[in-house]
């Protein structure tokens, strides 16, 4: 991608949002006590209707039974709670998965929360922006919030309504950015854009607008992220991953084993990208979040990337996230890993997932369970 001088000029770096260097080589380090990310999301809606995220399809939604709900505080306290109680601290609670998290007006205090009992080292979150406003942003700000991720959809209204489906004054999302960028204290600020259906001026425009109001900031590229999910209205990048690293599949997905992510209503993903919520593994009602961590349902997941299993998968199988956007690859150390943890006895109890359907009794069934507010 041939950008122009606007790069040299900003005072932003141009640096994707993964650190794609300075990374744990995982190989080294399987099987973790404690995970390195946590996400959890503190809204399933989101304000926006982009074709590439399933979110926005209403009807899709209310097919595969998503809440579409924002997270309860009580829920949160109990995963933070649970948190602390790890072996080791987590590196990362990323407050972002399925929708807008600042639909969601306990985002402050779940920061808050989250810092103040000690749950992690980091606490970051994602947003398009739209709802960012200056009291909002030192709401954030002033709760502990260490960074934020800013996606961006255009460089004026029209962009945002053809690629986000909603009205949007871009002017008011760009004095949003720059408010909080005036506001950000110790909050570290990355600003993004997909930039696959810009011009070269467009992108520069980007550049401008933006570079002067963020630390970093990036140009990515299209991927289909979202597994069972076609995307809508954009052309998937097949010369380049999605932060311009060369596109080379995966066998083994890596993320199950460093970071476990929590829905809104407390089911557990073994997966972020798991839109559908098909991949529950366990639910913070009713268990701890490390009993989920060590519990079967993950190590069969792992078992099963290990054993090289992953395209037998119904969901897992066909996820772009393995050719377009992985930014670990343990292919070649898994027949060692799995030789290791089986002599652990790491998977004596774990059954094949390929060998079940998802719902099996591997699946865990979300109770229907409340937690009682705290006084």
């Amino acid at each position: 991608m041939k950008l122009c001088c606007s790069i040299g000029k900003m005072k932003a770096k141009y640096e994707p949002r993964i650190d794609l260097k300075n990374r744990t080589r995982l190989e080294t380090v399987i099987p973790l006590a404690t995970p390195f990310i946590v996400f959890v999301d503190p809204s399933d809606a989101c304000n926006f209707k982009c074709g590439f995220c399933p979110t926005s399809d209403r009807g899709l939604m209310k097919s595969v039974g998503r809440p579409w709900k924002q997270m309860s505080f009580e829920i949160f306290k109990k995963i933070a709670d649970d948190l602390v109680k790890f072996p080791d601290k987590v590196k990362v609670l990323r407050l972002y998965k399925d929708g807008e998290p600042i639909l969601n007006r306990r985002l402050p205090d779940m920061i808050r929360y989250a810092k103040d009992v000690g749950a992690v080292e980091r606490v970051d979150t994602t947003t398009n922006a739209s709802l960012l406003t200056k009291e909002k942003g030192l709401g954030l700000v002033q709760a502990g919030l260490d960074r934020i991720n800013i996606s961006i959809y255009g460089v004026n209204s029209e962009q945002y309504k053809s690629f986000s489906g909603v009205n949007i004054d871009f002017q008011k999302v760009l004095t949003n950015v720059k408010n909080f960028y005036e506001i950000r204290g110790d909050c570290e600020m990355l600003v993004k854009i997909s930039g696959d259906s810009l011009t070269s001026e467009e992108k520069d425009l980007f550049l401008e607008y933006f570079g002067d109001y963020t630390d970093k900031i990036h140009i990515e590229h299209v991927m289909s992220c979202w597994p069972e999910f076609k995307v809508k209205g954009v052309e998937v990048n097949q010369e380049k991953g999605i932060y311009g690293q060369e596109i080379k599949e995966a066998d083994a997905c890596s993320y199950p084993f460093y970071s476990i992510s929590i829905n809104s209503d407390g089911a557990v993903s073994v997966c972020f990208l798991d839109w559908s919520h098909k991949m529950i593994v366990g639910d913070v009602l009713n268990q701890s979040v490390q009993e989920i961590w060590d519990g079967k349902q993950m190590r069969a997941y792992r078992k099963m990337f290990l054993q090289g299993d992953r395209k037998k998968h119904s969901v897992c199988g066909g996820c772009g996230q393995m050719t377009h956007g992985m930014p670990d690859n343990i292919d070649v150390f898994k027949g060692d890993l799995l030789e290791k943890l089986t002599g652990q006895g790491y998977f004596d109890d774990v059954p094949d997932l390929i060998e079940q359907s998802l719902d099996s009794s591997i699946s865990v069934k979300i109770s229907s369970s409340k937690i009682k507010n705290e006084s």
